[in-house]
């Protein structure tokens, strides 16, 4: 899917428009953690086709972003107006082979990271939410849209996990 950084974040947003976006964010390691259950390490390695990340994959993905989204939030808080840089996924994924070792253990790195960041939220006067950065590729950005972003990203990749975890369900592109 080509899709320009305007059409993915409006794409994204979609999947999680009219919902309180921290609470979201704070169930996403739970959901994903009932994805896993049951699940064992062949059937979370294999890609389901050769040009689709497998579910050690995705959860590598989320924990690399999850760390990329601590810093832009905690960057922004402390200088508003910052400009953000944007990362290429793909490129990311090749060097998160370490986080494909173990997929539940990368599962518990997200959720320690997810906890860490929404709790750093948490501790921010309201106001501090719309500080904002400026994205390389997609404007202004506040700390409110980045968690709304996240939100929708987690939405985004828990049913591409669920698709591939449970035949007959069609995943996102």
């Amino acid at each position: 899917m080509n899709e320009s950084p305007q059409q993915y974040a409006a794409r994204i947003s979609s999947y999680v428009a009219g919902k309180n976006f921290l609470q979201q964010i704070q169930k996403s390691p739970r959901r994903i953690a009932a994805l896993l259950r049951g699940k064992r390490p062949p059937q979370l390695n294999k890609r389901p086709s050769p040009e689709r990340w497998s579910v050690a994959e995705v959860l590598a993905h989320l924990t690399e972003a999850e760390i990329a989204y601590g810093y832009r939030i905690r960057l922004i808080a402390g200088a508003p107006g910052t400009p953000i840089q944007a990362f290429n996924q793909d490129k990311w994924q090749v060097h998160a082979r370490y986080l494909q070792r173990n997929p539940k253990q990368t599962a518990v790195f997200f959720e320690s990271l997810r906890l860490l960041n929404v709790l750093f939220i948490k501790s921010l006067p309201p106001d501090a939410l719309d500080r904002f950065g400026i994205h390389e590729e997609r404007g202004h950005e506040s700390i409110r849209r980045l968690t709304e972003l996240m939100a929708g990203h987690d939405e985004n990749h828990i049913r591409q996990l669920a698709a591939i975890l449970k035949p007959g369900r069609k995943a996102p592109e």
